[in-house]
């Protein structure tokens, strides 16, 4: 979404003379930094590009609270929006609503499919509050990015990442990565 401070909207908004559409853009091409092939527009936690005061504000959601790439992904979002001639970049984080792993875009789940990482499964509908559990509640297997294989075996609760967990293919053999979903 691209508003300004006067409540207006869309590509034509400007800050201090600058497209807010080329801000999103450029914005939008940010890379995660622990998850490099997704940009954060494909994970979802871009959430809003505004016009204050003749300053560009960018809003993002972390992944989940204490996100430890949050810090850089704020500081690339600065980098690349004064390199692009946006002077005054402000970048928030809003934690409400939470982030869900249901806002990872169709794009961004080809493209961890396509480097070798399952994408985390969709959240089911709810209405009211959502049960929090301290054990695993894995609905359905986890599918094979490089066979398709259902066929997979939880190896590591955590990877690399605290959101990541480690699976084997039993058909394929091959280790890989899956994305946790949090919703």
């Amino acid at each position: 979404m691209v508003t300004t401070a006067g409540g207006s909207s869309g590509a034509g908004a400007s800050a201090g003379g600058a497209d807010l559409a080329v801000a999103r853009e450029i914005a939008a091409a940010v890379p995660d930094p622990e998850l490099p092939m997704l940009t954060v527009a494909d994970l979802g936690i871009l959430r809003d590009i505004t016009a204050e005061h003749g300053r560009l504000v960018v809003t993002i959601t972390p992944t989940y609270s204490g996100c430890p790439a949050l810090h850089e992904i704020a500081h690339d979002l600065r980098h690349r929006l004064s390199r692009a001639g946006f002077a005054g970049v402000t970048v928030r984080t809003a934690l409400a609503p939470a982030w869900t792993s249901d806002w990872i875009t169709a794009e961004g789940r080809r493209k961890l499919r396509a480097a070798g990482i399952a994408p985390p499964h969709l959240a089911p509908d709810r209405l009211g509050p959502v049960p929090l559990t301290l054990t695993a509640s894995r609905r359905e297997p986890v599918e094979c990015p490089q066979c398709s294989s259902r066929d997979t075996t939880q190896t590591a609760a955590f990877g690399a990442t605290a959101c990541k967990a480690l699976y084997r293919c039993e058909a394929c053999r091959e280790p890989f990565e899956y994305v946790k979903e949090i919703c």
